[in-house]
């Protein structure tokens, strides 16, 4: 059983669990090859958040472009972040904004290791 401790040192709390529960089961090979193509295509919070920030001086839904929510990212763009509302919500939210990206990529990337296997 593979530690997500050695294999990805950067997660925290909800994330880190949820991966945990996903590479339980795998072989340490699997799990050191989920960890590289996991590490490559997650985002972190805290750019999410530095992205998020960039609304308040008028570049809004450039958050929303880098977690692949296109059509959001157009509606902040051209709306001013709803008029700042909505960026206001991303600020607060961006953990979870991060959280639900990661973990779609992280079974994404899973199911394709478990189909390769």
């Amino acid at each position: 059983m593979a530690n997500i401790l050695e294999l990805l040192p950067e997660l925290e709390g909800e994330e880190m669990v949820f991966v945990q529960g996903l590479i339980k089961e795998m072989t340490d090979a699997h799990a050191a090859q989920f960890a590289a193509v996991y590490r490559s295509r997650r985002r972190d919070p805290g750019t999410v958040l530095l992205l998020a920030c960039l609304g308040f001086i008028g570049v809004s839904g450039i958050q929303r472009f880098v977690l692949d929510q296109i059509g959001m990212g157009l509606l902040y763009f051209f709306t001013g972040g709803i008029c700042l509302i909505g960026t206001i919500v991303d600020v607060v939210t961006y953990k979870r904004l991060a959280f639900d990206y990661n973990r779609s990529r992280a079974i994404e990337i899973s199911g394709t290791l478990r189909a390769m296997a």
